[in-house]
């Protein structure tokens, strides 16, 4: 009798205590993280992988990540942010610029000649979203927005070495605002996302196209054309796309106030700064990758930018024009995120800063 009184007393303690037990097993989360990189992509490997596993282990494992590159949740890269919106997923990373015109104050970043380097043109994308478009992502939790290094051209055949050249090459652009950049400096153009490519320039439905250094390897550009035409800095940068890290608002909000704070710490300015850092350095490789097959390199001269430059400003003017249509300042967004971009710009290349 005693026995089973005993055995009911620690039955009943176990019973009170598991509301606290359960609450403890609630916290631990896995998210799952989808995106249109190719699992061998730099992206992936250097940028995505590592995010996870930072917070995996500032969380001391009770956030895990389900990572899934290649669309290999389903759908396409169009369908990416409402997947994260939706609740298919947790996070996406995607282009914004795969909905064309969805996200319109952000594009000022993928304007012709914009950006300086993606560190300082990430930064100041995440102070401009916050101060001038903070409603932009209004349907996600926004973990971070970035930018790519330096875009250029990449072709089968013919070496583009001024703006004369660019003419009737049909060449793949990435978002709206580039595919109509290419346009006007008098190329056809194609738009269509990254994982098309490949298969585009194989069938000849495209002649080239406008990508940064950083991946043309997992899409394989370096052995499907034989030119690369890049600028030189000092002319400035051709263009650059944008990118959002985005979190399902629900699934953000449902979590314990300590692991929100581990998602936060890996979010914001910082975070923004160290993704585009990152994938500029990853640059070099796909250089070296063209380089290895014995593909031509041209570097066009700041003097030769100048026309690409006059060319290309139209599109300037005419998102500078929707905007105004839309409602808002077309050209104090544009102002700003010159000001802000030349700020960031002098804190990344200041003497003390860090790496």
């Amino acid at each position: 009798m005693i026995q089973r009184r005993t055995l009911l007393k620690s039955s009943a303690a176990v019973a009170l205590g598991a509301p606290g037990l359960s609450g403890l097993a609630q916290q631990a989360v896995t998210l799952k993280f989808h995106t249109f990189m190719a699992p061998q992509s730099a992206v992936w490997l250097s940028m995505h992988k590592p995010w996870m596993d930072k917070v995996e282990k500032e969380s001391n494992g009770r956030i895990k990540f389900e990572g899934y590159p290649a669309m290999q949740l389903g759908g396409t890269p169009v369908q990416l942010y409402d997947q994260a919106k939706d609740g298919v997923v947790d996070i996406v990373w995607t282009l914004p610029g795969n909905t064309a015109g969805r996200f319109p104050r952000i594009e000022v970043f993928e304007l012709p000649f914009i950006m300086n380097n993606a560190e300082a043109t990430s930064r100041a994308y995440w102070e401009y979203y916050q101060t001038a478009a903070p409603d932009e992502f209004k349907d996600t939790h926004v973990l971070a927005l970035h930018v790519h290094g330096p875009g250029m051209f990449h072709t089968r055949s013919k070496l583009i070495k001024t703006v004369n050249d660019v003419r009737g090459v049909k060449l793949r652009g990435p978002t709206r605002q580039i595919t109509k950049m290419l346009g006007y400096l008098g190329a056809i153009p194609v738009g269509m996302p990254l994982p098309q490519i490949p298969d585009a320039l194989s069938k000849g439905t495209i002649d080239g196209c406008a990508i940064p250094w950083e991946v043309v390897p997992s899409v394989k550009v370096h052995e499907l054309t034989s030119n690369h035409s890049e600028f030189d800095p000092a002319g400035g940068a051709l263009y650059t796309t944008t990118f959002v890290m985005a979190m399902n608002k629900a699934k953000y909000e449902s979590l314990a106030p300590d692991l929100k704070k581990v998602i936060d710490a890996n979010s914001g300015l910082a975070t923004s700064g160290w993704l585009g850092r990152t994938q500029q350095s990853n640059d070099a490789a796909g250089r070296k990758a063209a380089e290895a097959r014995g593909n031509t390199i041209y570097t066009i001269p700041a003097a030769d930018a100048q026309e690409f430059r006059r060319k290309a400003r139209l599109v300037e003017v005419e998102w500078a024009e929707d905007m105004d249509k839309r409602g808002y300042d077309g050209k104090k967004l544009l102002e700003t995120a010159r000001t802000l971009i030349d700020k960031h710009g002098k804190a990344v290349n200041a003497p003390a800063r860090k790496a």
